[in-house]
């Protein structure tokens, strides 16, 4: 974010008015702000600001119903239909295990909070959206025409904030969790130990912080026959590849405060520009090819034995998205999606460490 004087919140709405049709995030990058200052400004228009009380919002909103729950970073968009239930709450992490809407949540990341009215002709649309301290989009839930309005309502009562200024106070961005990590690393044979001795793929962020490893280092480290660089290209011919085999898979997309997750088959792809689309019933995706710059993927043992991800990576070393063939606990990877991800073309000459 540049460092010129911030427009106030009359200035910010006025610019609004004179770009309707303009996307919030993009209208604030044009105005050198966040998105959450871009909605605070409304406040008392159409915006209501609530308390980013994250365990409260799950075990509220399923008497919400069917909703649309919305999970971003800067280079995807992942949108599920659902319930949200199967819930469990916690401090340092929350869950929402639900058969669509599977998140996991980390409640201490979310700052502000706004239930937002949207006017569209005589309609009336309504959604709870989330911000962390940079004022970043962590977590969005949009109603739809099944969702329970009146318990809608009653949520956004039990949330709402004794502070409606149109003002919030923002902080610069902390480094990003997958960041390359400075000063002398982990050596090899250290690494390939402590990564042959997973048991679980949630055991490897805690191994990745112990040995002080950024992710994309540790690729690079490790060795082929856990690690393996794919060509920048691979992720629509992947789609492309499940979609023909009706194959079911995980999709993973995150930010500081919530991973959110699609399990099943993918059936409408739509390419159009830089952007890759999944348009099906109960998941979309908006993916922008242009910004992979690496893609690996990866072998993590686990006592079911190993299982294979693919991550894609943009060019500051942030991950994007990560698949997995649908799997549950207990059960061995599914061999279609091991022999999809091993026939993926490599990349000729990777990056040097």
């Amino acid at each position: 974010m540049d460092q010129r004087v911030k427009p106030a919140p009359h200035e910010i709405r006025r610019a609004r008015s004179d770009n309707p049709k303009m996307r919030e995030r993009d209208l604030a990058a044009q105005l050198g702000i966040s998105e959450a200052e871009l909605v605070a400004a409304h406040c008392g228009e159409g915006v209501l600001r609530v308390e980013a009380r994250a365990n409260d919002l799950l075990t509220g909103l399923e008497a919400v119903g069917e909703v649309m729950a919305l999970t971003r970073n800067d280079s995807a968009v992942h949108e599920k239909i659902g319930i949200y239930d199967k819930v469990v709450t916690g401090d340092h992490s929350a869950l929402a295990l639900g058969e669509n809407i599977d998140l996991r949540i980390f409640p201490k990341v979310w700052k502000h909070g706004f239930a937002v009215e949207k006017r569209d002709g005589d309609d009336v649309r309504h959604s709870l959206q989330f911000f962390d301290t940079a004022g970043d989009a962590v977590h969005k839930v949009h109603l739809r025409p099944a969702s329970n309005l009146y318990a809608y309502q009653k949520l956004v009562a039990r949330l709402q904030s004794a502070d409606q200024s149109p003002a919030i106070a923002v902080e610069p961005a902390p480094a990003h969790m997958d960041a390359e990590v400075s000063g002398t690393p982990t050596d090899a044979a250290a690494l390939r130990e402590s990564w042959s001795r997973l048991t679980d793929v949630h055991e490897f962020f805690g191994m990745l912080r112990k040995l002080k490893l950024g992710r994309r280092q540790a690729m690079r480290m490790v060795g082929a026959d856990y690690a393996w660089q794919l060509e920048a290209g691979v992720v629509p011919l992947m789609f492309e590849r499940a979609v023909a085999d009706e194959m079911p898979i995980m999709c993973f997309v995150g930010n500081r405060g919530c991973i959110q997750i699609h399990s099943g088959p993918v059936r409408n792809i739509k390419p159009m520009g830089p952007w890759l689309n999944v348009m099906d019933e109960t998941f979309h995706l908006h993916l922008r090819t242009d910004h992979v710059a690496e893609v690996w993927a990866v072998r993590k043992p686990t006592k079911d034995g190993h299982v294979t991800s693919l991550e894609a990576y943009d060019a500051d070393g942030r991950m994007i998205i990560q698949f997995f063939g649908k799997r549950h606990e207990g059960e061995v990877e599914r061999a279609d999606w091991r022999a999809l991800a091993e026939s993926l073309p490599r990349l000729a000459a990777p990056v040097a460490a």
